[in-house]
């Protein structure tokens, strides 16, 4: 067969499919509404990593606080920058002081000028917030006159909250290589490539393959559609001479005209959802719609596979129908499906997957594409599986109701059409429960205990320079929301000035503070104590076990240099003993316990006030009115939120990225069943007339379309559920990780499932009653 005859016939089916007539267009539009829908996600995707590398370039061009410790001399291009970032109600808000040292000093990306004292430059998102009602409260934080927005090139999404502000006498405070720099660029000078932990590769790698494949599957399945009245389209060109394999070929061609035609509206959606991705935030992440620029190559091969794969997969669905002049064989009994082959699809997955049993994250890197491979022909093998275990199952089912009875007869006559309506959602479901077991395996690696105990303290202030602890504690205290607070003066003694000393702690507070931290015998104002039970009791205790002994504290210089100088102190001869308790904390302290008078003054530089916080829980903003207090008291301390237990960063985003990409999924999902379902009964216009004209009423045919759809999802999500958990325990096993099976999830992203598809049937009623209708059997 020339290859001049391939491109005729299958430039004659994209005729067919618009010139064909209304049937022809119609499937066409149906076909390239699935697949747009199908290549829009994949271009969102391919763009994925293009988003993420300009965020990390955009962060790594403004870096301004590098932690170093070398101090730039101040000169013409010298830049002061004070760290004053804060948190709003769990939203992370970016935020730098800036004092020019010189007339070339360097400007922040997306900044024409710098604001003066009392000016700032905010970004658009914080603007807006600032100037809504719900903004008041951090408006009080931030009372400065916005004199300018923040452009594009110094943001890293378009929701987030950044702002710089002028200031003046940063020097003053201490250029100390953390909260004050001095610079003379914006940009990390150090940027460094860390290795990443094979685990999170391999979550990575899972993630892309779970996401990608309910879409491929749903884009297959779309060049599918009006299946029936083509065929019949196709008996009449054999009854005008054309041969078998000529025939299917321009059925291939009327499905690349509905792929191509697809692959513009699925540009179009891309276009449509990059700016609408502009415009939200999900999970805490933004990006501007510049950032998602699909990789040429990557968009290339989506051009290129989508036509291609709409060709194969027609010839594919034909290779098994003897199209005849007079009709099309396939109204007869198929011939039964074969198991074995299928089988064997997530049984070579498995075998793939299987060498990397154990080996953790101690022996190297996952080999990628045995994890590829093995991970799509486990998510493939639920495709090749549900129509064999839909066609047994309802070839077994019989007796029932009326709608239950034509809903079986119809699935019996065409079990492969209902499983292919499925077969997206079962593989989105399998490949989610599998990913939620390992996430939920490996939590633990990634998940720290903080061993706070939140129950007698939610946040913690430090004290800055310059101010006392008892009026940081009074303001504080007088702040709404606060129920109690626990305010420590701490720092450290040693035995001797020099470097070999010995350290122990050393806790000042009032008598009821210190009973948070120390079981006393008694207490009153000029006590002293020596903890038992805490700390290194060891260490700490031979060294404050002589009363009367010289111990020494370290205390700052005045010039305010990083230098210290040990000022001695003497341990009082009344001092007593005390048993140290769990503090707020989690943690038993050691070392001594004085109360204020205790202690003198000279050695009082020597120690650094931290007050912690019992907030009344029933005030939703309490944390809010601690933070503005804290920014007026020191702005260039935020407030530490405690909580139980912290995750990493990288495990955190891979996550998130996980359930951006999952609600995607989702809505791919509903909006392509939804057009099938239409598709479906489209297709059955002249039978569902007849039938109403026969007199079966409409709630019998509802309910009917309704069982059509339940039965092969519940099959559906059964396979789903055996094959995700056999795959979640594969992966778990790889990463050398006990197996636990996380039901919660399993229920929750079947219910989700589920929802998705009574959401997609209950959109299909209205369009289902207006076929019911005798007039349908009219024709021209």
């Amino acid at each position: 067969m020339s290859l001049r005859q391939w491109w005729r016939d299958l430039a004659m089916g994209v005729r067919f499919a618009f010139a064909g007539g209304r049937e022809g267009w119609v499937r066409a539009l149906l076909t390239a509404v699935g697949v747009g829908l199908g290549v829009a996600l994949l271009l969102l995707t391919t763009a994925l990593p293009s988003a993420l590398a300009v965020r990390h370039d955009r962060e790594d061009a403004r870096t301004d606080i590098t932690f170093s410790d070398k101090v730039i001399p101040k000169a013409a291009d010298t830049l002061l920058v004070a760290a004053t970032g804060t948190t709003f109600r769990d939203l992370s808000v970016r935020g730098r002081e800036l004092e020019p040292e010189g007339p070339k000093a360097p400007l922040p990306p997306g900044v024409g000028a710098f604001p003066a004292a009392g000016e700032m430059v905010v970004s658009p998102a914080l603007k807006k917030l600032l100037e809504s009602g719900d903004g008041r409260l951090l408006r009080d934080r931030l009372p400065e006159r916005i004199v300018g927005t923040i452009g594009e090139s110094g943001l890293i999404g378009s929701h987030e909250l950044a702002y710089y502000r002028g200031a003046e006498g940063l020097a003053a405070q201490g250029v100390n290589g953390g909260r004050i720099e001095r610079i003379d660029r914006f940009g990390n000078p150090n940027p460094t490539t860390e290795r990443t932990d094979p685990v999170m590769l391999l979550l990575i790698l899972v993630v892309f393959v779970v996401l990608l494949m309910p879409v491929a599957v749903f884009i297959t399945a779309a060049v599918r559609f009006g299946g029936e009245r083509r065929d019949r389209r196709l008996a009449a060109l054999r009854l005008v001479g054309s041969d078998g394999r000529s025939t299917r070929r321009i059925a291939a061609g009327e499905a690349l005209a509905g792929a191509v035609l697809g692959l513009v509206l699925g540009t179009g959606f891309f276009l449509i959802g990059r700016e609408v991705a502009g415009s939200v935030e999900v999970f805490g992440m933004s990006v501007f719609p510049s950032y998602l620029n699909p990789s040429p190559a990557l968009a290339l091969l989506v051009g290129l596979a989508v036509p291609a794969a709409a060709v194969m997969v027609t010839l594919f669905a034909l290779r098994g129908v003897v199209i005849e002049p007079l009709g099309v064989v396939r109204t007869a009994k198929p011939a039964r499906r074969r198991l074995w082959w299928r089988l064997l699809l997530p049984l070579a997955g498995l075998a793939m997957l299987y060498p990397m049993v154990g080996q953790g994250r101690d022996e190297g890197d996952f080999n990628q594409y045995l994890v590829t491979g093995g991970v799509i022909l486990l998510l493939v093998g639920v495709t090749a599986l549900l129509p064999w275990i839909v066609e047994a199952v309802v070839a077994r089912l019989g007796a029932g109701g009326l709608s239950w009875q034509l809903a079986v007869r119809r699935l019996q006559l065409s079990s492969g059409t209902a499983a292919r309506m499925v077969n997206g959602i079962a593989v989105a479901v399998a490949g989610a429960i599998a990913l939620q077991m390992l996430f939920a395996g490996v939590e633990g690696d990634y998940t720290k205990n903080t061993g706070y105990d939140v129950s007698r303290a939610q946040m913690q202030v430090s004290v800055p320079d310059g101010k006392t602890l008892a009026a940081t504690a009074r303001q504080l205290s007088a702040t709404k929301g606060v129920e109690k607070v626990y305010a420590f003066d701490e720092g450290y003694v040693a035995d001797g000035p020099g470097d070999e000393a010995r350290w122990s702690r050393v806790t000042v507070a009032d008598c009821a503070s210190l009973r948070e931290i120390a079981a006393l015998p008694s207490c009153r104002e000029g006590d002293s104590f020596v903890l038992q039970g805490g700390g290194d009791d060891g260490e700490e205790g031979a060294l404050t076990a002589e009363p009367g002994r010289t111990l020494y504290f370290e205390t700052a210089t005045s010039d305010g240099s990083e230098n210290t100088k040990p000022v001695a102190w003497t341990l009082p001869k009344d001092v007593k003993q005390a048993r140290s308790l769990v503090d707020p904390t989690g943690y038993k302290r050691g070392g001594l316990l004085i109360t204020p008078s205790a202690l003198s003054s000279t050695v009082a530089p020597g120690v650094r006030g931290q007050i912690y916080l019992r907030l009344d829980d029933s005030l939703p903003d309490a944390r809010e009115y601690v933070r503005n207090t804290a920014a007026r008291i020191n702005p260039l301390e935020e407030p530490m939120e405690w909580v139980s237990f912290e995750r990493s960063d990288r495990y955190d985003s891979i996550r998130t990225g996980l359930f951006v990409g999952a609600a995607c999924v989702l809505a791919l999902i509903g909006a392509s069943l939804l057009v099938s379902q239409l598709e479906q009964l489209r297709e059955r216009k002249k039978l569902l007339s007849a039938l109403v004209a026969f007199g079966t009423r409409r709630r019998t045919l509802s309910l009917s379309v309704l069982w059509q759809t339940a039965i092969p999802i519940t099959l559906g999500l059964l396979l789903a559920s055996v094959v995700g958990l056999t795959l979640g325990a594969v992966l778990l096993r790889m990463t050398d990780t006990t197996v636990r099976v996380d039901w919660s999830s399993v229920l929750s992203m079947t219910g989700v499932a589920a929802a998705v598809v009574i959401v997609v049937t209950v959109l299909s009623l209205p369009p289902l009653l207006r076929l019911m209708r005798p007039d349908g059997l009219r024709t021209e």
